[in-house]
């Protein structure tokens, strides 16, 4: 809705509609009839959760509809309107939104479908409802939408059935989905997960999510963000208020779906193999502070758990729990999580001592056993010795919540003196439960009346404090940070030649050599003596590379020669080289002569502009084992050099750049040097730049250099 173009005035404008829409003192049902569910069910959850406000029904055909007077139009209606909900005929709408636009009305939720996503026609109908919303600044959800529910204010337009009781809390939910919301909302109430705001979003022909993403960031009620996102329509807006989020320590988290590979990528560079769409994600969200999650339980789950305990520091995870096997499948989870179950420190491991049932290894997990039904008190009691340890980031409790009042009071008194404990901590603690269940009414009431953050099922908590703890360490690396300026080190100079086609390694590499790249000397021969020549001044053994117009893969057909001891050697592979190229038709025949380097480790380094977030990095095992292994990892440009050498710490590859089985460790500021330099390149060459890549780039100690590189054009 908001476009960067509208004036200071203009914005303001549309953040007060918006405001204005999720917090209506009336509301007119447009279309409203008994016959239609939507506004039953409207109208149903307006009245079920105390809507203070006035509640209108517009009908052309009814005098009186779900049991009040309706009116023909919106103009009959006395007093104001802020919101309009839209459930006319798609042909229209428009007037609908213009005949409330004359009356001043500026918010608008069109529940109506058959737009973009049935045809041309309903794209030109969408499209004149955008022109006219953005003429006069109107806040528009859907359309194809089923409204919104905003839990804190208990403003409940919603189309369909809300279950109860409704939980409010400080989660803003932001759906490219309107039936999804049903499941959700259906869990938020199973696992007492408070909302502030969920919102369905339907075409976005106005609103976009990154609207409401923007609004939520501003809600001083909303702690955490959640998305169920099927695309991001606006790259550049989505990274702004990502990067607005993380700033004001409100994390972002995302379900996106979609993981096809990008038919826009080249073929002809190795990149693109690792570069996939899913994978683009992946690197923008790590770059922009926003936590992927795989699941809507872990969406909803982890969303909890953070607005619940805030920030987790570090990995470091304390378990108290009085089941032996819980135990040991929460240690099995947390190392997969990445969470580390440090032992206890001397003195906790000594109070401890005093406190557990004799017989009891005192360890992380701690498993105090079943003699929780005789001392009540015995899981608090731990927790509290345990939460005075300084070695822990936070603590798992693990305490069944009963599900019925009658002959559950070891659980309820268990529940109270645990929740004691745990308030007289500043260190994050969540309690969890063995397997994942609904809370009935009876455990909620437990649970609001210990006080605790309450998530159930270890496999869901552990996941949930997995991603949490790498939601903190990625906003303490830096991201979400302000974008770098791109690295411009001198001006371009004038290119060699059209940027058209391929650029084969010959054109590439004298490029990247005059941008300050370190580059393999190589000269360019069109006969068996000059290659001989050329040879004899770099001193054997040698390298020759086919060299033929549009030739990407090389070694695909035999055109790269290593070893080349002496002069018969290199006329041979000439010979051969060029006969091959001749047979399968090319132009330009020649080859290219290089010194042969050994040893070190051989990377990976491509750019490649995807279609959705732009120049897309990627780093990784490089040579012959690009494809084999895939070992690769993915940034956005523009890069830092400290965003490389993380980057090259995630790789599996890691260990041989430090220094495997007693070779020199890699120099990794300076291969993030050459790295950043040439994203630098990349980002300077222009919008016509499809790919450029280098492999390999060999490291070898503080020696990094290309051996071959590869550019292709739009």
């Amino acid at each position: 809705m908001l476009d960067y173009a509208l004036s200071a005035e203009e914005m303001q404008a549309n953040n007060d509609a918006m405001r204005t829409l999720f917090s209506p003192k009336s509301i007119a049902l447009v279309g409203a009839s008994d016959k239609s569910g939507w506004s039953q069910a409207i109208y149903d959850n307006l009245k079920k959760f105390d809507f203070q406000g006035d509640i209108h029904m517009v009908s052309p055909r009814a005098d009186v509809v779900h049991g009040v007077p309706a009116v023909r139009s919106l103009a009959d209606i006395s007093g104001p309107v802020d919101v309009v909900y839209v459930m006319v005929p798609t042909a229209a709408v428009l007037s609908v939104v213009k005949e409330g636009t004359a009356l001043g009305i500026r918010s608008y939720v069109v529940l109506t479908a058959g737009f973009a996503e049935t045809g041309e026609e309903g794209k030109r109908l969408e499209a004149e409802i955008r022109d006219f919303a953005q003429e006069h600044s109107l806040a528009i959800l859907g359309p194809n939408c089923v409204g919104y529910v905003n839990a804190g204010a208990r403003i409940t337009p919603y189309a369909l059935g809300i279950p109860e009781p409704l939980v409010s809390g400080s989660i803003g939910l932001v759906l490219q989905s309107g039936a999804l919301a049903m499941g959700i909302l259906s869990f938020a109430q199973g696992h007492n997960v408070g909302l502030s705001l969920l919102a369905t979003m339907g075409n976005e022909t106005v609103m976009t999510v990154t609207d409401v993403m923007e609004y939520l960031v501003d809600d001083p009620d909303t702690k955490v963000i959640a998305l169920f996102l099927e695309s991001v329509r606006d790259p550049k807006r989505f990274a702004d208020v990502a990067r607005r989020a993380a700033q004001a320590g409100k994390p972002i988290l995302a379900l996106k779906i979609g993981s096809s590979e990008l038919a826009s990528h080249t073929a002809l560079a190795h990149t693109g193999a690792l570069v996939g769409e899913d994978a683009v994600v992946d690197a923008a969200f790590r770059n922009l502070g926003v936590l992927r999650v795989a699941s809507v339980e872990d969406l909803l789950s982890t969303a909890y758990l953070m607005a619940e305990l805030g920030p987790i520091a570090g990995p470091r995870l304390a378990v108290v729990t009085p089941s032996g096997g819980a135990s040991e499948i929460i240690a099995d989870r947390a190392e997969q999580e990445g969470l580390e179950l440090v032992e206890f420190g001397p003195e906790t491991i000594a109070r401890l001592q005093e406190i557990v049932p004799q017989g009891v290894t005192v360890q992380n997990p701690l498993d105090v056993t079943g003699y929780v039904a005789i001392d009540r008190a015995l899981l608090a009691k731990a927790a509290s010795v345990v939460l005075e340890d300084p070695g822990f980031d936070a603590l798992l409790a693990l305490l069944e919540v009963p599900r019925e009042e009658a002959g559950q009071s070891v659980h309820i008194e268990m529940a109270q003196h645990l929740g004691e404990s745990i308030r007289k901590t500043s260190i994050p603690t969540v309690v969890t439960s063995t397997v994942m269940a609904d809370l009935t009414m009876v455990g909620r009431k437990v649970v609001d009346d210990a006080g605790f953050a309450y998530v159930t099922g270890v496999d869901q908590v552990v996941r949930a404090l997995g991603n949490a703890v790498r939601w903190s360490r990625a906003i303490s690396e830096g991201a979400g940070q302000p974008d770098v300026a791109a690295r411009v080190d001198a001006e371009l100079p004038v290119l060699m030649g059209e940027r058209s086609g391929i650029w084969t390694e010959y054109e590439a590499s004298r490029l990247l050599a005059d941008n300050g790249v370190p580059v393999v000397p190589a000269e360019l021969v069109n006969t068996e003596d000059d290659a001989v020549a050329a040879a004899d001044r770099f001193g054997y053994p040698v390298v020759l590379k086919a060299v033929a117009d549009g030739l990407g893969h090389k070694s695909d057909i035999g055109g790269v020669r290593l070893g080349l001891a002496n002069g018969d050697d290199v006329r041979q592979a000439h010979r051969e080289v060029c006969k091959t190229l001749k047979d399968g038709k090319h132009t330009g025949v020649r080859t290219l002569i290089q010194p042969q380097r050994g040893g070190g480790v051989e990377l990976i380094v491509g750019v490649i502009r995807d279609p959705v977030w732009g120049l897309t990095l990627a780093i990784g095992l490089g040579g012959v084992w690009v494809e084999v292994f895939k070992d690769s990892t993915l940034l956005l440009l523009p890069v830092r050099e400290a965003d490389v050498r993380r980057a090259l710490g995630k790789l599996r590859a890691a260990k041989l750049l430090a220094g495997a089985r007693g070779a020199e460790p890699a120099d990794l500021g300076k291969v993030a040097e050459v790295v950043v330099r040439i994203a630098g390149l990349a980002e300077r060459l222009g919008p016509q730049l499809e790919s450029l890549e280098i492999n390999p780039l060999l490291v070898n100690g503080s020696h990094v250099e290309a051996l071959d590189a590869l550019i292709t054009w739009h």
